[in-house]
């Protein structure tokens, strides 16, 4: 049986493991949790994940949460090439940094700003927390100085975390040639994967959603 994932496409976390899976061959059962509803606050969704977060991977009884321990876990155990999440200990210590980064840093900074602004009726952004997240974007920029992807010149699933965040933060963050000429470079080979599409589509869906919610 396939194994399920509970998610809701406007979250960057769930996307990251929508390419992943799709990266390696993996069909997922996707069961919707409309956090905009509060379904994730629910008692029968709190027994799977007290955190009430999304993602949440349920592989035959075995449930685990947070988008990058996910990752982790799919390629380890249903990805036939491991390049994505390298078994060499070095290598893959880059790539564990790169997450730990992208849940402490990247998306944790952008994701405040957003649960602002949708959850809890923001009317501004401070810009201590523009500058914060955009210290961070720069970071990646530095990141990307001498490599093809943000963990080497191999791609790996701290780039599927990486590329949800910085393209979800957009609307905070703009991209441009002239500040980030790696990063521009990078995000063009991510979206010549051939399943880039589950970025996109949960992407349009929520930056509408920001659109509707950014300070005029």
């Amino acid at each position: 049986m396939a194994p399920t994932l509970y998610s809701i496409l406007t979250s960057p976390p769930v996307r990251s493991v929508n390419m992943c899976a799709k990266a390696i061959g993996v069909d997922l059962n996707s069961i919707n949790v409309d956090l905009y509803s509060g379904d994730h606050l629910k008692p029968e969704f709190l027994k799977i994940n007290p955190q009430h977060t999304v993602p949440v991977l349920d592989d035959d009884g075995f449930i685990l949460a947070d988008s990058h321990a996910i990752m982790s876990y799919l390629v380890s155990k249903y990805g036939k090439d491991k390049s994505l999440y390298p078994t060499d200990l070095q290598q893959r210590a880059i790539v564990d940094h790169r997450l730990h980064f992208d849940s402490s840093i990247l998306f944790h900074r952008g994701l405040i700003i957003s649960k602002s602004l949708i959850f809890e009726g923001a009317k501004e952004i401070p810009q201590k927390l523009l500058d914060q997240l955009s210290e961070a974007v720069h970071m990646v920029e530095k990141f990307l100085q001498n490599t093809k992807y943000v963990a080497g010149d191999q791609m790996s699933i701290a780039d599927f975390s990486f590329v949800t965040s910085i393209t979800s933060w957009e609307p905070y963050v703009p991209l441009t040639e002239a500040q980030f000429p790696k990063i521009m470079a990078w995000l063009k080979r991510m979206q010549e994967l051939p399943y880039y599409s589950e970025n996109q589509i949960g992407l349009d869906q929520l930056l509408q959603v920001l659109k509707e919610k950014m300070p005029k």
